[in-house]
């Protein structure tokens, strides 16, 4: 019997269900890549070998030459600032503050950012905003603190006796793929994943970056990587270290109030990293184990989907007590409730996923 196809594809496995009372309303099909370092599959699902955009889901990897190069040391990065580089965050006051002062750091403004501006993303910070009679700037993005990074990595790059007035003309178009800056991010990005870029499919992320098409196989081991160092470059490695203690350290900075990675790494610290990316992606490193972890989500669901198959990875491969086992239980088994606060299904990880996950 032939597979079912989509869009000429195998049709990928039910990873998640949405159950009204017991009845299955919804499912989210997807695939999902488990590997160590040296590239061993732990255990796979789905189409793990198809080129997905993993956009923000990376960024721990883009902020790598941030920290190889003295950029990081020289300019007295600090933890918060650090996780900030790796965020997609929620644009509220601290997020805002930190990637202002990682700037004033570097000698300029928002006014070099090239992400973009949006409102922030949680409503309350927003209501504040607009309350307050002001206006979001490129700072609010969720991307602030990458491009932050980049900003300072640029003062690494152009030679710390020539920032200052010269820095802004620098950094003029380095969202570009043939600006130095982003050379140096797209070549760690290659580094740890091993996939030739330049053969790669490419786009143009939400704020402006280049993205390209990677499969899940090969993120999972870049992030295994992050987790352990084996395979990368000892500045790579040291970088990767530093950056998981910082997020760590600081797990409100890579996402801020009610989001999944800062409530799992506030609970888990440093036994896991786990980046949200977009359009169902999720990548994830698990230092104990010594394991990467990477996650596409077919319909582009994030919230109710990425973030349920996350949980039930995290439950599955890294040491939890029974307070620790409580907690993630609640992200891999939702329970739904209406306006009313009466409880009117769940948002779980399928048996067959659970199944899988029995390795």
């Amino acid at each position: 019997m032939r597979a079912a196809l989509v869009f000429g594809m195998p049709m990928n496995p039910v990873l998640v269900e949405l159950l009204r009372a017991t009845h299955c309303e919804s499912l989210h099909r997807g695939a999902l890549a488990v590997l160590d370092a040296d590239g061993a599959i732990v255990m796979a699902l789905g189409d793990v070998d198809r080129p997905v955009f993993p956009r923000s889901a990376v960024k721990v990897l883009q902020a790598l030459p941030l920290v190889e190069s003295d950029a990081a040391e020289r300019l007295r990065l600090n933890d918060d600032e650090l996780a900030l580089a790796c965020a997609s965050h929620n644009g509220e006051p601290e997020h805002v503050r930190t990637a202002a002062g990682m700037l004033a750091k570097a000698g300029v403004d928002a006014a070099v950012l090239e992400c973009g501006v949006h409102w922030p993303r949680l409503e309350s910070a927003s209501r504040e905003l607009a309350a307050a009679g002001a206006a979001p700037t490129a700072l609010h993005n969720n991307c602030s603190g990458k491009h932050a990074g980049f900003v300072c990595l640029a003062c690494s790059l152009i030679g710390w006796t020539d920032i200052g007035l010269n820095l802004p003309q620098y950094m003029r178009g380095y969202v570009a793929a043939d600006h130095p800056v982003m050379r140096e991010v797209s070549a760690a990005l290659q580094a740890a994943t091993d996939v030739d870029l330049s053969r790669a499919p490419q786009g143009t992320d939400g704020c402006s970056i280049p993205t390209f098409g990677i499969p899940l196989r090969h993120l999972g081991l870049a992030f295994a990587r992050v987790a352990t160092g084996t395979g990368l470059r000892p500045g790579h490695a040291r970088a990767a270290k530093r950056l998981r203690e910082a997020v760590a350290r600081s797990p409100f900075m890579v996402a801020g109030t009610d989001r999944f990675d800062t409530r799992v790494m506030e609970r888990l610290r440093e036994r896991v990293f786990c980046k949200v990316g977009a359009e169902g992606v999720y990548c994830a490193a698990l230092p104990e184990r010594g394991l990467g972890v990477a996650i596409k989500i077919d319909d582009g669901n994030n919230a109710r989907a990425a973030e349920v198959v996350m949980a039930a990875v995290i439950e599955a491969f890294v040491a939890l007590d029974d307070a620790d086992s409580l907690f993630m239980r609640g992200l891999s088994d939702v329970k739904m409730k209406n306006w009313n606060g009466i409880e009117v299904g769940s948002l779980v990880a399928s048996e067959s996923l659970r199944r899988a996950l029995v390795v």
